[in-house]
């Protein structure tokens, strides 16, 4: 009988600014992968930078968690917006995603993404 892996993941790098929101130091530890804020709706380009070297220092697999453009509504308030838009903003958050992933921690790449149930159709 062979065992059976679970993956582990948890939204995180949702801090932005001023503002520190989630328990990522103390969650990270604890899960096989991780969605990383990528700036729309939550995160911003150091808290991207900071989460993915702390969950490289542990081993966690890592992915892009975009969002719509609400930062103030943490991505959950209503949008008007067409399939092409939504389409430009995962694209635009993804290529945000990138440099964080690859530069500035070297050897990281992205093995999943997540999209927020309450926000993509």
């Amino acid at each position: 009988m062979s065992l059976k892996a679970i993956d582990l993941n948890s939204d995180v790098g949702e801090s932005f600014g001023n503002y520190k929101l989630g328990l990522d130091e103390d969650v990270i530890p604890l899960i096989s992968s991780a969605n990383i804020a990528c700036g729309y709706h939550a995160g911003d380009p150091a808290v991207m930078r900071q989460t993915v070297a702390l969950a490289r220092t542990h081993g966690v697999g890592l992915g892009a968690h975009p969002g719509l453009p609400d930062l103030v509504g943490f991505g959950r308030r209503n949008m008007d917006v067409t399939l092409e838009e939504i389409r430009d903003f995962v694209t635009y958050q993804i290529g945000a995603s990138k440099p964080s992933l690859r530069s500035r921690v070297r050897g990281s790449s992205m093995s999943n993404r997540t999209e927020r149930s309450t926000t993509w159709p």
